[in-house]
This record gives structure tokens, C-alpha cells and sequence, in this order.
């Protein structure tokens, strides 16, 4: 069972909570002006890396509230954790990334990110 930071309640359980998909997906400046097919981009094709990823969790037992968490989806290592609208914290290296970290600047300019 793994502990998940929660940046309001403190360290729990992981089955108190509930992924959300990428973080840091813009919302498209102009909607009104996307063909069907920029719409089905924005809406389903997210980024799948392996290595450190940025993503939207939800604490649904707990505080319910938001918050973004960068994880590897090799190891599992969970590197920071921090709230909606705050910019993502520079990275530790983890077992997967050791001698290929990223800097969160990096991170979130590969995912097209806005804070």
C-alpha cells in the first residue's frame, strides 16, 4: 500500500484517493474556433510517458480537494506534491530518473503546461 502526501491533510492512505488524469492541460484559448478533431485532441490524447509525469490527484475521503502530484510510473516514487495553480517543485532525482531528471520547467513545458 502506498502513502500519498496530501498537501492538506498530511500523509494517507492511497485508496483515500483518486487520479485525475495529466496536470497542467491548458484549456484552449479560442474553443469556438477547434474542428472536431482539436477537440478530441484536447479532450483524450495525454501524454504517456515513463519516467516522472505530472498528475491530478483528487483526496474524495478526505479534505476533497485538488492537488498535483509528480510521480514516476516506473518506481512509483512520489517526488513533490503541491496544489492547483502553484507552480510544480523542482523534481529529486528517483530510482528510474537517476542521470536523466528533469527540471520541473522541463516537465512542464513538455506537457504544453500553464501552472
Amino acid at each position: 500500500m502506498l502513502l500519498f502526501p496530501c498537501p492538506n491533510c498530511g500523509p494517507r492512505n492511497e485508496t483515500e484517493f483518486h487520479y485525475g488524469g495529466q496536470a497542467h492541460v491548458a484549456y484552449p484559448e479560442h474553443p469556438e474556433e477547434l474542428s472536431d478533431r482539436d477537440w478530441a485532441e484536447y479532450l483524450f490524447y495525454r501524454q504517456n510517458t515513463k519516467g516522472l509525469f505530472a498528475e491530478r490527484w483528487v483526496h474524495s475521503v478526505g479534505c476533497r480537494k485538488w492537488f498535483n502530484m509528480l510521480r514516476d510510473t516506473v518506481s512509483y516514487d512520489i517526488t513533490a506534491v503541491y496544489r492547483i495553480g502553484e507552480q510544480p517543485p523542482a523534481p529529486r532525482p528517483t530510482r528510474s530518473t537517476t542521470g536523466n531528471a528533469r527540471s520541473a520547467a522541463d516537465l512542464a513545458a513538455r506537457e504544453g503546461a500553464q501552472p
